[in-house]
């Protein structure tokens, strides 16, 4: 029985060293292959594209993707070289690309260089390296405007840089980059009618999922957590905690518009968990409101910002691209005015 565990524990170690060679083996090919493209693409852009009219350029181009292709294969078809070319366009400095893109690879890397706000490619590719989004979760978070949804994107652009330099080298994360507005809750899968306990439900299903919307640093703590003032119980929706930011976060689930009473029912869950609930070394607890509408002018009559109480939309079916642009580009004209 004795060598049958042996054998079993060689084999388990044995394994883990495999595994971790064909992970370093993979790590090093994609690092060379992001440098390999890098340098077709500045040899090109400085040799044919730079100094010659863009018709014989794009011909050049053209023959050159057949010569290649026919001897190295489809990684350098016509497409992919204009990619190589866009990638040194966006990161002329060699020292940058390996310093900012260090872990990422070349899929990753085409479809961040199309992003035309510099702050915005920078934001993704700090998530993407610290969080390990794979090439699928950085297109869904791309595509459900992550960026444009954090507190960070309304602020002005000096403090947007100082906040991800600071991520990027301290580890250091802010509200601003946490907290989301609207939060897109489309995996829930609701039917057209549906009550706060029915949404409470679904989220806590597909916690997972709701989990990655919110953050990778949330850890859920309790659903309906009963809390007793002077003999009167009381309820919290949800409750999570930050791990990066230190501090409890409450969720309050509303299915209608925001109501100016609900400031107060947070405070007291804020107040009670400050008193009752957090250690020494944490920070007050925070409160987020999950409505289906804002009410903007009661928001800011009440200074909720002040009181470390988010007030933020769901949506529980994604709307079109355009559409949803149009809403973010008004909440962020709003937040902006204020």
């Amino acid at each position: 029985m004795g060598s049958i565990v042996t054998r079993e524990r060689l084999f388990e170690q044995i394994a883990v060293l495999i595994k971790q060679a064909r992970g370093n083996v993979a790590c090093a090919i994609d690092r060379e292959m992001v440098l390999l493209y890098w340098n077709i693409g500045k040899i090109l852009k400085e040799e044919v594209v730079k100094n010659k009219r863009a018709e014989y350029g794009a011909l050049v181009i053209q023959s050159m993707s057949l010569r290649l292709a026919q001897d190295y294969g489809h990684g350098f078809s016509l497409q992919n070289l204009w990619h190589m070319i866009k990638f040194y366009e966006v990161y002329p400095i060699l020292s940058a690309v390996r310093r900012e893109l260090e872990g990422l690879s070349w899929t990753h890397i085409k479809t961040l260089i199309y992003l035309n706000d510099n702050l915005k490619r920078e934001f993704y590719v700090i998530l993407c390296r610290k969080e390990h989004w794979n090439t699928r979760t950085l297109g869904e978070r791309i595509d459900s405007m992550l960026y444009e949804r954090t507190a960070l994107s309304k602020l002005p652009h000096k403090t947007i840089a100082v906040q991800l330099k600071e991520l990027n080298s301290e580890d250091k994360t802010t509200p601003e980059l946490v907290f989301r507005d609207p939060y897109v809750l489309d995996f829930l899968e609701l039917e057209d009618t549906y009550s706060e306990k029915d949404l409470e439900s679904a989220i806590l299903n597909a916690l997972g999922k709701f989990i990655l919307e919110l953050g990778r640093d949330f850890y859920f703590v309790a659903r309906q957590k009963r809390i007793t003032i002077n003999n009167e119980d009381f309820y919290i929706d949800l409750l999570f905690y930050h791990r990066k930011l230190k501090c409890f976060v409450v969720i309050d689930l509303k299915l209608g518009r925001f109501k100016a009473e609900y400031k107060g029912q947070m405070e007291l869950y804020l107040k009670y968990l400050e008193k009752y609930e957090i250690k020494e070394n944490e920070n007050p607890p925070v409160g987020i409101i999950l409505c289906a509408e804002k009410n903007r002018e009661q928001i800011e009559l009440l200074f909720l910002s002040d009181d470390r109480i988010k007030v933020a939309e769901y949506l529980t079916r994604l709307p079109s691209k355009r559409l949803f642009k149009e809403k973010l580009h008004k909440a962020i004209q709003m937040s902006k005015n204020c």
